[in-house]
């Protein structure tokens, strides 16, 4: 791995690895939410590409966390192979399959140096923010270029991200309260963002008040974790997709899909003359 991403990738990893075990307590109905941006991914896939057949299609998450895409993606009938930075994430989805006899193979690889052969997938979904981890051009570069490579002629990518064109104009310093009602009390997740002075890119305070504190009444136990994001334009990330490669560019908002989050999709061509190195 280049010097230019291995920094920040190791500090995404100890993220990622810490937050695996709570991951799910970030939502208030986390099954909810995993068939819900199932439906509304798989509908994308679905447009971009028919119905496969009524069998599905090869789909790599190449950011799987704990499986919040790729458990409902499965369940709706897709072959999906996750991966993801941290290993203990990685492992947490290939439980969670497991226990929902869904079939889901999973493995702990960068998305800038992915793991697969040459147009092995349909689809690559890269979700809920993850790309924007990369801090530099060349980073960003190299993962759009290696998801290009593992899709098939013709296959498609879908990222998606923050509504970071209104953000960057905004400037948030916190993150509203998410709660999680369970017999065992309340779980408050928020987050503290630090700005950068290029006003792209912001360092981000992750807080989780867990109930089971010390003390006769109770109380929190205080989890904070720190990570760090690019704060990508879609021009901008759409020109790197161009760059990489990528055609058909469109961005689809989530009033229109149901997904909680912009998504960018764009094709691999069916008729690729370029390099599968490029």
């Amino acid at each position: 791995m280049s010097s230019a991403t291995s920094p920040p990738a190791s500090g995404v990893r100890r993220f990622y690895d810490d937050l695996a075990s709570d991951y799910d307590l970030m939502y208030a109905d986390w099954q909810a939410s995993i068939e819900r941006q199932a439906a509304a991914l798989s509908g994308l896939i679905g447009a971009a590409l028919g119905d496969g057949g009524g069998a599905g299609f090869d789909v790599l998450d190449c950011a799987c966390g704990i499986g919040t895409q790729a458990l409902g993606l499965a369940a709706l009938g897709h072959r999906v192979t996750g991966s993801d930075l941290s290993p203990v994430a990685a492992a947490r989805a290939a439980k969670e399959a497991a226990a929902r006899g869904l079939e889901l193979r999973t493995t702990a690889a960068d998305m800038t140096r992915l793991p697969f052969g040459d147009r092995s997938f349909d689809v690559v979904v890269c979700a809920d923010n993850s790309l924007p981890h990369l801090l530099t051009p060349d980073a960003v570069r190299a993962a759009l270029g290696e998801m290009r490579r593992v899709l098939r002629p013709g296959g498609v990518l879908l990222v998606s991200t923050r509504p970071y064109d209104r953000l960057r104009r905004e400037r948030p310093e916190s993150t509203p309260p998410q709660v999680r009602e369970e017999a065992g009390g309340r779980t408050v997740t928020f987050q503290l963002w630090h700005w950068r002075p290029d006003g792209e890119r912001y360092d981000l305070e992750h807080f989780q008040l867990l109930p089971g504190g010390e003390g006769e009444s109770g109380g929190y136990e205080v989890r904070t974790r720190r990570t760090s994001y690019w704060a990508l334009s879609q021009a901008q990330l759409t020109g790197f997709a161009r760059r990489a490669g990528l055609t058909e560019p469109a961005w689809h908002e989530p009033e229109q899909t149901g997904f909680f989050q912009p998504v960018l999709v764009a094709r691999r061509p069916a008729t690729d003359p370029a390099a599968d190195d490029a």
